[in-house]
């Protein structure tokens, strides 16, 4: 006969007491351990880092003091910051007499005579010498403007050569380069607007003319010698006027005949 080994006495399964997990019994399985989800382990990791930075922004926020409340963080002082653009970066002027005062005399300087000169290099000279108060005018008493100073020379200048205040105003009469100084300065005196009277525009430029009639003024301009269009004014002469000089200007429409300042009059 076999032998058999008692094991040990069969106990059936009981019920867990209320509250307690079940236990194996001697021969079942071990337990198994549960394990975490994705999620868990991404909720943990969250979590010590929101922890993590609310530390960090204790700490940064103010130091922890004896009885347990946090000191509040003393600002750090900083230098003010400037830039040429602000009133801070200007140097600061100290308050005295204004450089230009009330009734001050202007300073003196020496003007060269520049007649027979350029006007450009004039015009240059004069403001290296402290002149800043320029004009020119056409010396022939024909209107026209020096737009390039350099193609023009002087005939004559106001004041005379000498020492002046820098702030006198220089007027300097003026031809083109190939023409010839007049005897008197044609130009010196600009014409004055037509009052209720006809001028006498005879010897002078269209454009002078024109410029001294009033705005309103019917004006026709016709050719003495040929039947040619006058288009550039400033370069014709009046021969003759209609109305004649000293008529009364009462609306009637103006005739002037012309011809180029080299030619003759009829």
């Amino acid at each position: 006969m076999s032998q058999q080994h008692p094991g040990p006495p069969h106990q059936p399964d009981q019920p867990p007491a209320w509250g307690q997990p079940r236990q194996p019994g001697p021969y079942g399985p071990p337990p198994q351990k549960k394990k975490l989800s994705t999620g868990a382990i991404v909720g943990i990791s969250l979590g010590g880092l929101f922890a993590f930075l609310v530390i960090l922004g204790a700490v940064a926020g103010g130091e922890e003091t004896a009885d347990g409340k946090a000191a509040a963080q003393k600002p750090t002082p900083t230098a003010p910051v400037t830039s040429a653009s602000t009133p801070a970066a200007k140097a600061t002027v100290p308050a005295g007499p204004s450089s230009i005062e009330p009734g001050k005399k202007a300073e003196t300087g020496r003007l060269p005579d520049f007649v027979g000169k350029g006007l450009q290099y004039a015009q240059d000279e004069a403001q290296s010498l402290g002149f800043y108060r320029l004009r020119s005018h056409d010396s022939l008493g024909r209107g026209r403007n020096q737009a390039f100073d350099r193609n023009w020379k002087i005939c004559s200048q106001t004041p005379a050569p000498g020492t002046h205040k820098t702030d006198v105003t220089i007027d300097f009469g003026a031809v083109k380069l190939e023409e010839s100084c007049p005897k008197n300065d044609m130009g010196a005196q600009p014409d004055a607007e037509a009052g209720g009277t006809m001028p006498d525009f005879v010897g002078k430029s269209v454009k002078v003319a024109r410029g001294a009639l009033p705005s309103n003024a019917s004006i026709t301009v016709k050719d003495a010698a040929e039947d040619r269009m006058v288009l550039m004014e400033s370069n014709w002469k009046v021969c003759a006027q209609n109305p004649k000089a000293g008529a009364g200007l009462d609306g009637r429409p103006i005739t002037l005949t012309a011809v180029k300042f080299e030619e003759s009059c009829p």
